[in-house]
């Protein structure tokens, strides 16, 4: 742009002073060696004009023949660049594919063309060849030698890294992460293999310097990096409560500033007041967490703050949490459980009832199974509830990459990673129920509670007697001998109350004509024969 600017001036210029001369006409004489020479003052600007231009292109001429063998060596050295780094990029978009036989052919025709010097990208194109042909140890030795190059260090510590991680080498690959990360902090992989390891080693407080070095240098987001410090603050609260309660407390109370909704930090800070048996402070920490976010975990620590408290204080603290989130599945757990504990059943029954409304749970169900047992004391409506709760979903739990914790951890013992537990149902368990286990429908399935007994007393009536009919005075008749026959004896219900004992009651007793219960006796001649395809019971 400035080129073109220029130009343009002269031109003006040159326009500008041509046609000032041309309104100023005139003649120059000139005398030389006894000649006159006479001219007018536009032919001799033009003469001017034109021998200047002459002298500039004779100067062009001359410095490009004398400069020609510079331009020419520029000129293949400039293609041979080109053609160096063509094949370069060639070599590790094949160092990338897997091709082992392109990526060396490329190596090859790259160190031919440019010079490791000048591009340091050669030795991690032939690290990377030697890597796919399975060549571990000389790539090894290549990063090595990057490593102690200024320019390549950062590059052959994370190739280092890689490859020792690959071999099992995780000492190593640990303190080649250190020497990046300590060098360079903006490193990502560094920054995170470093912090994993710290906090693996409990480092809590190299860790948290770690973290605000990231956190300066942009590596990570703000609201990111406040979780993290959290939940390493956390950590750090949790190994010192017990010998350092009151500094344990500090740390947790920071996490809880950085994330609200952090219940381990909660947890923590309350079990520090409450080792000081401030109950007012722990539930002044305990309840906004509460209202943010209801873990079952609260609950039980509220409620069994105190190891005094009779059941009734309990369920009384219970309510209080269920007003503080009302319609919340573990406001209603915990007031069923203090309930049954302060053998209240009819309000631990409404209010699993109502849990099991919002998420039936296995927990639910077993709840309400020891309801019934406290209660009732049936066997077979507990049963029923027992087997619901098999086929119920699972309890959330701390679960981190598969595995299921009792507790919170702040790293996961599979891999490493930092905030990796969280609150949720563990893996494995059925996409969906069984069966429909809406609590209405488990409610109108389960068995009836079985009533008081009524004991049935059968008491035999005594034979009926008759009087023998007198003979008339009259004249004898022949009349042919009749047995009579004692009508037959049924047996007559009368219910009892349960608690009475039949041997109380006065009857008579029916005398006992048979033999032994195994001895079918003997046959009577008058008896008439039984069916053969009756069923005798009695």
């Amino acid at each position: 742009m400035i080129r073109i600017l220029t130009f343009a001036v002269i031109v003006l210029a040159l326009g500008f002073g041509f046609s000032w001369l041309a309104d100023r006409p005139g003649a120059l004489s000139i005398v030389w060696q006894g000649q006159l020479i006479e001219m007018s003052l536009m032919v001799a600007a033009s003469i001017i004009a034109a021998l200047v231009a002459a002298v500039m292109l004779i100067w062009w001429v001359v410095n490009a023949v004398w400069t020609s063998p510079n331009a020419a060596r520029r000129y293949f050295r400039a293609r041979k660049r080109d053609r160096g780094y063509q094949a370069l990029s060639t070599g590790l978009i094949a160092a990338g594919a897997g091709n082992a036989i392109l990526a060396r052919k490329m190596t090859a025709r790259t160190q031919g063309l440019l010079s490791a010097d000048q591009e340091p990208l050669i030795h991690l194109l032939d690290a990377q060849a030697d890597l796919i042909e399975g060549k571990y140890d000389e790539a090894r030795r290549k990063f090595e030698a990057m490593a102690r190059d200024p320019e390549t260090r950062e590059l052959g510590l994370r190739g280092l890294y890689i490859e020792a991680r690959r071999q099992g080498a995780y000492e190593a690959a640990q303190q080649y992460a250190e020497d990046a990360a300590e060098k360079a902090p903006y490193l990502p992989w560094a920054a995170q293999a470093t912090l994993e390891n710290r906090c693996r080693n409990g480092q809590w407080d190299d860790a948290i310097r770690l973290l605000d070095q990231q956190k300066a240098a942009s590596v990570i987001e703000r609201g990111e990096a406040e979780r993290l410090k959290a939940v390493l603050l956390t950590a750090k609260a949790g190994e010192k409560l017990e010998s350092d309660p009151v500094s344990a407390r500090e740390d947790a109370k920071h996490a809880l500033k950085l994330a609200k909704g952090l219940v381990p930090a909660a947890l923590i800070a309350a079990k520090s007041y409450l080792r000081e048996d401030n109950l007012r402070k722990a539930a002044t920490v305990l309840e906004p967490v509460w209202k943010n976010e209801p873990h079952p975990q609260i609950a039980q620590l509220y409620v069994r703050a105190r190891s005094g408290d009779t059941a009734i204080d309990r369920l009384k603290r219970a309510e209080r949490l269920e007003s503080l989130k009302p319609n919340n599945i573990e406001s209603l757990f915990a007031v069923a459980q203090a309930a049954l504990d302060a053998k209240e059943f009819a309000k631990a029954r409404a209010k699993a009832e109502a849990a099991a409304r919002i998420e039936p749970r296995e927990s639910i169900f077993l709840l309400m199974a020891d309801i019934e047992e406290a209660e009732t004391g049936d066997q077979g409506r507990v049963r029923y509830w027992m087997a619901q709760a098999l086929r119920a979903p699972r309890d959330p739990a701390w679960v981190a990459d598969g595995i299921v914790s009792e507790k919170w951890l702040p790293v996961s013992p599979v891999t490493g990673r930092l905030d990796a537990f969280e609150w949720k149902a563990p893996f494995g368990q059925l996409e969906g129920p069984v069966e429909d286990l809406t609590i209405e429908n488990a409610i109108a399935a389960a068995p009836a509670r079985a009533e008081p007994a009524v004991k049935t007393i059968i008491v035999e009536a005594a034979p009926e007697t008759r009087a023998e009919p007198k003979p008339a005075p009259a004249t004898p008749i022949e009349v042919k001998p009749i047995v009579s026959t004692a009508k037959e004896n049924k047996p007559v219900p009368i219910e009892a109350p349960v608690g009475t004992d039949a041997s109380d009651k006065k009857a008579d007793a029916v005398p006992f004509f048979g033999g032994a219960p195994d001895d079918p006796g003997v046959k009577k001649s008058g008896a008439e024969a039984e069916p053969k395809t009756r069923l005798k019971l009695f």
